[in-house]
């Protein structure tokens, strides 16, 4: 294998050609067989050690960490178009287990949706959610008194979880999730191709169920899906009976009749605020299209009116 494993690593870590040796070419060595190799034969491609500082470890279910990633361009098959696609990534802090999911978008919509997917992939929710200061989670930064976007608190008041943000300029507050991101990069993404985004999705589960969640962490010595089953599993939160409902806020200056335009429809609203801009909170129902302004409105006086 050693012209494969050359050419390999111009674009793949150690790790990822030999998960992919072994899995699609029968090698039978480990992982440390296949570095003492490398290192005597094919030294110039090994890159520097880095070295690792030891952070004390989370209780289980206590903490997930969260992050978007850039994996890079694809062409889709579909529109011939090249699309930038990133990552959507939940890293249990404890068992390092994960649940990834590609997208197109890094809009609020992409970002509520996925962590809605991950907790029914991982079938319950951590206590504490640390994220970098993302637009979609986070308005305002602050150690004290952070201000989060209006929708994301109330899912996590919906999955009774805490949203804890990094500080500004601190990518090291959320490691677990700032690391893997190359290694998803690495062993997911680059030197594949796939048919379609849902493809894409599939198999970015199956990676974390069969890839990711089986090796051996670095760490935590340990493979992060039977870790995750034995140990943390049930100290996660449940899941809520009633799902969530993909909500979004907009603004509405009521006019002399009384009426407002919110998504579209005009809603009839209180005399007495007529005159005031009121923020609109738009629910979904069963047969209705929330972005075409059907289903359930309920306006409040917003702030300053």
């Amino acid at each position: 294998f050693q012209e494969y494993i050359r050419e390999t690593l111009e674009t793949n870590t150690v790790t990822t050609v030999w998960q992919r040796l072994r899995d699609e070419g029968n090698l039978q060595a480990s992982l440390t067989s296949f570095r003492r190799y490398i290192r005597a034969m094919l030294p110039e491609v090994l890159p520097e050690p880095e070295v690792t500082v030891w952070r004390p470890e989370v209780p289980p279910g206590a903490e997930a960490q969260i992050d978007f990633g850039h994996l890079g361009k694809w062409l889709e098959p579909a529109t011939g178009r090249r699309r930038r696609v990133w990552a959507f990534a939940m890293v249990l802090a404890f068992s390092r287990h994960m649940f990834v999911r590609p997208v197109l978008r890094l809009d609020l919509e992409t970002w509520l949706e996925c962590h809605v997917l991950a907790f029914e992939f991982f079938g319950g929710v951590p206590r504490r959610l640390v994220l970098d200061n993302l637009r979609d989670g986070v308005v305002k930064p602050d150690i004290y008194d952070p201000k989060f976007n209006r929708v994301y608190a109330e899912l996590a008041t919906h999955y009774h979880t805490l949203i804890d943000p990094c500080r500004r300029g601190h990518p090291k507050d959320n490691p677990r999730v700032e690391r893997i991101m190359p290694y998803i990069r690495d062993s997911f993404w680059r030197g594949r191709e796939f048919g379609s985004l849902e493809e894409a999705r599939q198999e970015a589960i199956r990676w974390c169920l069969e890839v990711a969640g089986r090796r051996i962490h670095g760490t935590t010595r340990q493979r992060p899906l039977e870790h995750f089953t034995q140990e943390e599993k049930n100290h996660l939160l449940l899941l809520p009976h009633q799902p969530w409902e993909m909500i979004t806020w907009q603004k509405a200056k009521v006019g002399r009749d009384s009426h407002a335009t919110v998504a579209r429809g005009v809603y009839s609203v209180p005399y007495r605020y007529v005159g005031q801009t009121l923020q609109v909170r738009i629910c979904p129902n069963l047969k209705g299209d929330w972005r075409r302004g059907a289903g359930r409105v309920h306006a409040v006086p917003a702030a300053g009116a």
